[in-house]
């Protein structure tokens, strides 16, 4: 079987040049010719007031409608009420299955539902600039500053063909990068005293002591260091809050400048 591409969506050839247009189709195509049964794809049924409605498959007398949307279930819900004579079944997935069970039809474990894949958005805006120190590193023990750029990997179950679309993981992004950006980055454990307006960060670190006033709204404590690999901990952390149900998993990469960084994949509930 040849696969053509046509607007962007697999369609499929059968052994007799008909275009079908779901994978589900050609195995009923496949099917249908393996027990020799001549059919008709892309049937018509037509009623007594002239309507005509399309239906996948016709065999003898006898027709079958595949069930993969709202619109296609509402129109079998149609035909069936309209026209109780016609020998029709309607072939549904799991996410239909038990909307239809009463008009007589047939669920298969192919479904979307079923489906697991994965994305990945990697683009130069997706970047934040931050401030840390890290007490326990002699050449990082001093304030200084990075720009990050992050790749982010999102798995789960497909729903409508997509795990989640494109432009709403890279909005879901942003809206997590801008927590951490322009930001000082600081192991909460170095806070000695806070009032309504500043925290009061001091640590003694490789380079000496350190005492640092700090307004609130620049500051984002961590729980750990503030290292690349925590980071990363993070940016999951607040980025699972905001996915969608059917993401089951994240995979975080966090550049600290040129070819170096630290990746996180973890399952999220």
């Amino acid at each position: 079987m040849d696969k053509v591409v046509l607007d962007k969506n697999l369609a499929y050839l059968d052994h007799r040049g008909n275009m079908i247009s779901s994978r589900i189709g050609l195995t009923m195509s496949k099917l249908f010719s393996f027990l020799g049964h001549y059919y008709e794809y892309d049937a018509k049924i037509n009623a007594d007031d002239g309507t005509k409605y399309k239906v996948d498959f016709k065999i003898d007398d006898k027709y079958i409608k595949l069930i993969q949307s709202k619109e296609e279930l509402e129109e079998f819900k149609l035909i069936k009420n309209k026209m109780p004579s016609v020998q029709l079944i309607g072939l549904g997935n799991i996410k239909h299955g038990a909307k239809i069970e009463d008009l007589n039809t047939l669920n298969i474990l192919e479904s979307e539902q079923d489906q697991f894949g994965s994305i990945f958005i990697e683009d130069s805006s997706l970047a934040f600039d931050y401030a840390h120190i890290l007490p326990l590193v002699e050449k990082c023990s001093i304030l200084h500053g990075h720009t990050s750029t992050v790749m982010v990997e999102f798995i789960g179950k497909m729903i409508d063909n997509l795990v989640i679309d494109f432009g709403e993981a890279k909005r879901l992004i942003k809206e997590t990068l801008n927590v951490l950006d322009h930001k000082f980055l600081v192991n909460k454990k170095y806070i000695v005293k806070e009032d309504m307006i500043h925290y009061y960060v001091s640590f003694d670190g490789s380079n000496g002591i350190f005492n640092l006033q700090l307004p609130k709204g620049t500051v984002y404590l961590m729980q750990g260091e503030a290292t690349v690999e925590n980071l990363s901990i993070v940016i999951l952390q607040l980025l699972s809050e905001k996915v969608p149900a059917n993401v089951e998993a994240l995979g975080i990469y966090v550049y600290e400048g040129v070819n170096k960084g630290a990746h996180l994949l973890s399952r999220i509930k």
